[in-house]
């Protein structure tokens, strides 16, 4: 979270006043710890709201506007409040806000008038869900200052802010992401149902260990790309085990059907989307009872997987979680997010991350040329006003 009296310094510089009637607003980013590309195959995952994330200052105006800044992103949007809010291409980053904002107008929210400045100090371009972090705190901080968060709960702010992705920016995501910054909660990861948008916490806190991302700081080009080809792909081969049994979902398959489908391609899909399942179940026994080493050793054959199965890794996240494993005091390691660059996550014993940064560094810089960055991070309430000391 960035530091509130440095936000709201920046807030006034801009648009001058005092301090006073400045509201703090949060939402975290979200790593997903295991159950990777199963989201929209009805499986279900694993994410965890993350300690950092996208803060705002907020001051309600008599304009009949609402005017955007940001400290990690160029310009200042707007949105008038006076005619229908529309997709505008000059309007850049301020549209996953506005779109937002046109959903809540939508559902009959009286929006209110005021400037809002953003600051996030999530790694860019990493995968760590920076525009469902800016949808669902644009959607916490327009209700709360509208006096409507009685009527949008949490799991209502995460679906809306991913129909404002859907139809408004156009990106065809699915839930997690959204789901994550809104409900998470402190030391709790979520397991999500995907299919029926249903959840559970389950404890995160492995005594000992900490929780690594890894930003390969290698830009995601592919993808996009490869994830609406995967997408295809995991449809496909539903459509072939439907030949046999109807089943309603990809990750319902058995190994046995998977393995019963005569396209390689589609096979080693359809494995990955019904083994990571598995993983999953898995995951959530070690995090219920703390075992930090089944726990890895489940991120390494999540990361295998899609490195061989689903093919979404790449040379660069190969690269960086092999460093990562090969290093002292590292339970295990895999990519997290879409893959073909981004981040990777590692679960390390508290005591040896400092050898576990430098050793693996130094080999991914090794292998690829790049330099990696670390961050230390633990799970996270959801999206909320923040209450300064003293306030």
């Amino acid at each position: 979270m960035t530091d509130p009296s440095t936000l709201i310094g920046k807030f006034i510089d801009l648009y001058g006043g005092k301090p006073d009637d400045v509201r703090l607003f949060f939402a975290p980013g979200r790593v997903n710890l295991i159950g990777e590309h199963i989201d929209y195959c009805g499986g279900n995952v694993l994410p965890a709201a993350l300690t950092l994330g996208i803060s705002a200052a907020v001051r309600i105006t008599r304009a009949r506007n609402i005017r955007m800044g940001s400290l990690n992103l160029p310009g200042s949007p707007t949105v008038n409040l006076d005619s229908n809010i529309e997709f505008e291409e000059s309007r850049g980053w301020g549209n996953y806000p506005a779109g937002v904002m046109r959903m809540l107008a939508d559902r009959g929210t009286a929006l209110r008038s005021c400037d809002i400045y953003f600051a996030g100090d999530l790694p860019d371009g990493a995968g760590l869900s920076s525009s469902a972090a800016i949808e669902v705190l644009t959607a916490v901080t327009m209700t709360r200052l509208a006096g409507y968060e009685a009527k949008f709960p949490p799991r209502d702010i995460a679906l809306l802010s991913q129909e404002a992705e859907n139809k408004f920016i156009g990106v065809n995501c699915g839930i997690m992401d959204q789901y994550a910054s809104a409900l998470g909660r402190k030391d709790h990861a979520i397991l999500l149902d995907t299919r029926t948008v249903s959840s559970k916490y389950v404890p995160f806190k492995f005594p000992g260990y900490s929780l690594v991302i890894m930003n390969s700081n290698k830009r995601r080009g592919l993808a996009d790309s490869k994830y609406n080809e995967r997408r295809a792909e995991c449809e496909a081969a539903l459509d072939a085990i439907r030949i046999k049994r109807n089943i309603a979902d990809l990750v319902r398959a058995t190994p046995d059907e998977t393995e019963d489908i005569p396209d390689p391609v589609l096979r080693r899909r359809a494995r990955h989307a019904v083994s990571e399942q598995s993983r999953v179940e898995r995951a959530v026994e070690c995090l219920t009872r703390g075992d930090a080493d089944g726990f890895g050793w489940l991120l390494n054959k999540s990361h295998e997987s899609l490195r061989d199965d689903y093919e979404v890794t790449g040379l660069e996240l190969d690269a960086l979680t092999d460093a990562a494993r090969s290093a002292n005091g590292c339970a295990g390691a895999r990519m997290t997010g879409a893959g073909f660059g981004g981040c990777a996550i590692a679960i390390v014993r508290t005591d040896k991350l400092d050898g576990f940064r430098e050793h693996t560094a130094r080999e991914y810089r090794a292998a690829t040329g790049l330099t990696a960055e670390f961050y230390t991070a633990d799970a996270d309430d959801g999206a909320r006003e923040v209450t300064l000391r003293g306030g």
